[in-house]
């Protein structure tokens, strides 16, 4: 039977009554065994609800717009052939959709009928989405000085925007103090967004022959896919339907890198860093409240971290405008760690990585990003 875990103190909960977190304050898991027979997989829609026996939501409860299974194709990057997920086709533009799917799903199945979240900006629309194809009233926190883009795909779907001045940290404050009488679909603290995102993992494996790859290269702000692929990939090897783990590599801006310190000091926790602006908005989380969880799936797959530079990520964006890609900022970080990586990386590696979101998230910049006046 599916459970809510906690990560301290050990205590399980219902997973059919609304929570977020354990009574003692501690981030909850999903105690939950997946099952897969490949072989059932031929004629299945392309989409993350293919792997149905793997995802901790009841039969008949599916929510979907038809995300999932998005190409992954050779594209070059630091010299070299890389394969990249192009995340960026799904319906609201970036990967959130996958933790968006499976967890509106389940807060429909309880019924949920309205919602809070907080965001940079692609969880926050990908949030609301879903809670409009539920039937879901939604209301979203982001920061007050995000893209207007993003801003504008939230309203667009009917939620209601809730800008709050000042950090990405006061957003998340503002937010949960909203959660105190209604449903936090958060994109951090409820694990069934983990286990959408996990279907990347699911993907990539099945796209190679089920076979995992060396490395994967990914994003590493509140860590909901860099987490979601451990998940995933742990769960694939203990299925049998991979023979070992890839190494893990986390991302993340040279200006917000509080995981990456961590890391470089052996640290178990993650602590707040000094920050600055970034391109990379989407990743620019001074304390991530899963550090200490990213820290272990980075260690445990013997994987590394990588601060890139605001220079490195704009180079990054024009190169892969160069070859027909339009991907957002945050996206061209990943691709810049990418590049740093494989230029270390043994030969014959594969490596896979992932354009996270697409540039028209950030129209009012684009013009000026791309090298214009």
């Amino acid at each position: 039977m599916t459970r809510f875990v906690c990560r301290d103190c050990g205590l399980d909960f219902d997973v059919n009554v609304p929570r977020w977190r354990c009574d003692c304050g501690g981030l909850l898991d999903l105690d939950f065994t997946p099952h897969l027979d490949p072989d059932r997989l031929a004629g299945r829609p392309a989409t993350l609800w293919r792997y149905r026996e793997a995802l901790p939501v009841p039969d008949g409860a599916e929510l979907t717009l038809g995300e999932g299974f998005t190409p992954m194709l050779p594209v070059e990057i630091g010299g070299r052939e890389v394969l990249v997920k192009q995340e960026q086709l799904f319906p609201t533009g970036s990967y959130k959709d996958r933790g968006a799917a499976v967890m509106m799903a389940m807060a429909a199945h309880i019924g949920v009928d309205r919602v809070v979240e907080d965001s940079s900006g692609n969880a926050g629309c990908a949030v609301s989405a879903f809670a409009a194809k539920a039937g879901i009233r939604c209301r979203i926190f982001v920061p007050a000085d995000n893209s207007p883009g993003k801003l504008g795909q939230i309203e667009l779907y009917g939620a209601d925007l809730v800008p709050v001045p000042g950090s990405r940290e006061d957003t998340a404050s503002a937010c949960m103090a909203a959660a105190s009488d209604c449903y936090y679909a958060s994109h951090v603290y409820n694990p069934y967004f983990f286990h959408g995102t996990k279907t990347f993992a699911y993907e990539v494996a099945e796209q190679l022959g089920w076979k995992a790859p060396d490395a994967v290269v990914l994003p590493a702000g509140n860590g909901t896919l860099l987490l979601g692929a451990h998940i995933g990939f742990t769960e694939l090897l203990g299925l049998g339907l991979i023979d070992r783990m890839p190494k893990l590599v986390a991302v993340q801006s040279a200006n917000c890198a509080p995981l990456c310190a961590a890391f470089e000091a052996g640290a178990r926790e993650v602590s707040q860093v000094a920050t600055a602006p970034t391109l990379a908005e989407g990743i620019a989380i001074g304390l991530p409240m899963r550090g200490e969880q990213m820290l272990e799936a980075v260690r445990e797959t013997g994987g590394t971290c990588l601060a890139v530079s605001e220079e490195a990520v704009l180079a990054a964006f024009r190169d892969m405008g160069r070859k027909g890609f339009c991907i957002e900022p945050t996206s061209a970080a990943v691709v810049a760690g990418a590049a740093e990586y494989v230029r270390t990386a043994d030969a014959d590696e594969v490596v896979v990585t992932v354009f996270t979101g697409h540039g028209l998230k950030v129209g009012d910049k684009l013009h000026k990003l791309a090298g214009g006046v």
